[in-house]
């Protein structure tokens, strides 16, 4: 991936659907915490620029940022769930259309990039059919049809905005402790597997692990039982162990977030409760903090002992959703004529 020197600005972001439209992950960052510090700083960069939400699954912290960042910046946000708003649409190329879909996205994309300037899309796996899943078929459509940017609100494989929500946090953290280079060491992040009570998609570690190896600036481990291993296109440069305790050891950051199997695709295969993360786990770290990306089933995923402790950083993670979503807009909103 190119990347600019320090500091500088990305170069006409047209779209944000993953790591590979970033261009300096760092300055991207610095940008959002400079927002963080002042929200209205350029109330009137979208004024007269509306922003179309398009969700074709449920959210409860991507949407609500998203609509914020995008009034922070003077931007009209409309959001529309197309479950229990619209017709049911259709994506295949050359589909005959006898069955349950009534509109398809060649003809309801150039409609609503002609409604917005900016259209942020949502979409959800079937973890049904990996192939499917992961061409990003519904995400390249829209991309392809609508003729204005498209922004990932979270896709069938990848999540950017939670990702690069989460460096937001952990950057800010390392600016409050001192300097790692002092202590002779670098940071060490570590994504861990947590049980859960049904399959699900490997959307967030996918991006976690694209984004954290992209930035460079961490030693990174993942850590899940046997026969979760996620696609290698994302996770290649972390080092990868079935032994979470190991794992653990001297970890500063802690991200816990359950996946489905990708080799045999959707399943759950083992489900072991001693993989939730506790207290108790936490010795072995450097007091690590503890992140997720919300909603988190308590006492299955991660215990109320963690979660309510100084530990637990998720719900500063989650607010920083804001920033994030402001940060992107911008960016587009700064590329060029919309």
């Amino acid at each position: 991936m190119e990347r600019e020197k320090e500091g500088e600005a990305d170069i006409n972001m047209k779209q944000f659907t993953s790591v590979h439209d970033v261009a300096n992950i760092n300055a991207l960052v610095e940008k959002a915490l400079a927002y963080k510090a002042n929200p209205l700083v350029d109330k009137s960069l979208g004024a007269g620029k509306r922003m179309g939400l398009i969700f074709l699954n449920p959210s409860l912290r991507t949407r609500l940022s998203t609509q914020i960042a995008a009034e922070n910046l003077g931007m009209q946000p409309i959001v529309f769930n197309v479950g229990s708003e619209g017709w049911s649409w259709e994506f295949e190329e050359e589909a005959i259309m006898s069955g349950t879909t009534v509109e398809h996205v060649k003809d309801a994309a150039p409609i609503l990039g002609n409604y917005f300037d900016v259209l942020a899309i949502r979409t959800f796996p079937s973890l049904q059919n990996k192939k499917d899943d992961y061409s990003e078929l519904f995400m390249n459509q829209f991309i392809k049809y609508a003729g204005v940017p498209v922004v990932s609100l979270e896709s069938s494989t990848l999540h950017p905005l939670q990702s690069l929500t989460d460096i937001i946090t952990i950057r800010e953290h390392l600016l409050l402790a001192p300097p790692l280079e002092e202590i002779g060491r670098r940071c060490k992040i570590v994504l861990t597997w947590a049980p859960h009570i049904k399959p699900l998609p490997q959307c967030v570690s996918n991006s976690f692990a694209q984004w954290i190896n992209a930035w460079g600036e961490a030693d990174f481990v993942i850590t899940h039982p046997e026969d979760y291993e996620l696609d290698e296109q994302f996770t290649k440069g972390a080092t990868i162990t079935h032994n979470q305790d190991e794992a653990l050891k001297d970890a500063d950051f802690v991200y816990v977030k359950n996946w489905s199997t990708y080799t045999d695709y959707g399943r759950i295969y083992c489900n072991d409760p001693a993989w939730m993360l506790t207290e108790e786990k936490l010795k072995t770290t450097n007091n690590a903090k503890v992140m997720h990306c919300l909603p988190v089933r308590r006492n299955v995923e991660l215990s109320d002992e963690v979660l309510d402790s100084s530990n637990s950083i998720v719900t500063q993670q989650a607010s920083n959703r804001v920033w994030a979503a402001q940060t992107v807009l911008a960016e587009i909103l700064r590329s060029g004529p919309l």
